[in-house]
C-alpha cells in the first residue's frame, strides 16, 4: 500500500516561485513518481515525472524550463519546484505513483494524494 501526502501550496503573485512536496511511504524502488495538476472545469493533466531509481524526468512543455522535478530517496520525498510561476498554472496539484515508466496519461497512476492548491495571482 502506498501512501502520498503533498504539502507546500499556497498563494503567490506571477513571477514567483513554490515548491511543493510529497512524501511516500510504502514505494518501491522502480516507481515512477509524477505531479499532475488539475484546473476548476478542467482535465487533470501531467505536469513531471521521476523515478526514484534515476534516470532523466520527463516534463510537459508547458513547464519545461520553469518547473524542476526531483526526489529525496533518504526521505522517500519528491519535490516540484515551481518558477517564474503564471496565473495559468493555477490548478490543484496531485502527486501520483505508477508502476510503468514514461507514462503520462493519469490512467497509468494508481495512488494519488489529496492534492494541494497553487494559486497565482496576477
Amino acid at each position: 500500500q502506498v501512501q502520498l501526502v503533498e504539502s507546500g501550496g499556497g498563494l503567490v503573485q506571477a513571477g514567483g516561485s513554490l515548491r511543493l512536496s510529497c512524501a511516500a511511504s510504502g514505494r518501491t524502488f522502480s516507481d515512477t513518481m509524477a505531479w499532475f495538476r488539475q484546473a476548476p472545469g478542467k482535465e487533470r493533466e501531467f505536469v513531471a515525472a521521476i523515478r526514484w531509481s534515476g534516470g532523466s524526468p520527463n516534463y510537459a512543455d508547458s513547464v519545461k524550463g520553469r518547473f524542476a522535478i526531483s526526489r529525496d530517496n533518504a526521505k522517500n520525498t519528491v519535490y516540484l519546484q515551481m518558477n517564474s510561476l503564471k496565473p495559468e498554472d493555477t490548478a490543484v496539484y496531485y502527486c501520483a505513483r505508477s508502476g510503468v515508466v514514461g507514462m503520462k496519461s493519469p490512467s497509468f497512476y494508481d495512488y494519488w494524494g489529496q492534492g494541494t492548491q497553487v494559486t497565482v495571482s496576477s
